[in-house]
């Protein structure tokens, strides 16, 4: 991964309370993976970025490198990396998720 990459995922990762980084869009999902992380993060209505990661391979596999983790979604939340969609959905099936996204309530 270059280093311009790097700092690109990093200063998104940083600046953003909760982001999400997925293929296509939360209103356009590409993948039913993608799909249910937006949806999830949706039902809690908590404002959160979006990065569709099928605008530039770079980042596609930047993010993978990044966080050390192969699949795609992949949510972060506050700085850090939370998982991916099996983690994310066991997080809000036990109520875990709802309160680590409860400060970022609107």
């Amino acid at each position: 991964m270059s280093d311009s990459v790097s700092q690109q995922i990093e200063q998104v990762v940083k600046n953003n309370d909760v982001v999400l980084f997925m293929k296509g869009t939360p209103d356009f999902p590409q993948c039913g993976f993608s799909q249910r992380v937006a949806a999830i993060l949706n039902s809690y209505e908590i404002p959160f970025s979006a990065v569709n990661v099928l605008l530039s391979n770079d980042v596609r596999e930047g993010i993978k490198a990044y966080s050390d983790w192969p699949t795609i979604p992949q949510l972060y939340v506050n700085a850090e990396f939370v998982g991916g969609c099996d983690i994310v959905s066991e997080m809000h099936d036990g109520g875990e998720l709802e309160e680590l996204l409860a400060p970022y309530k609107k």
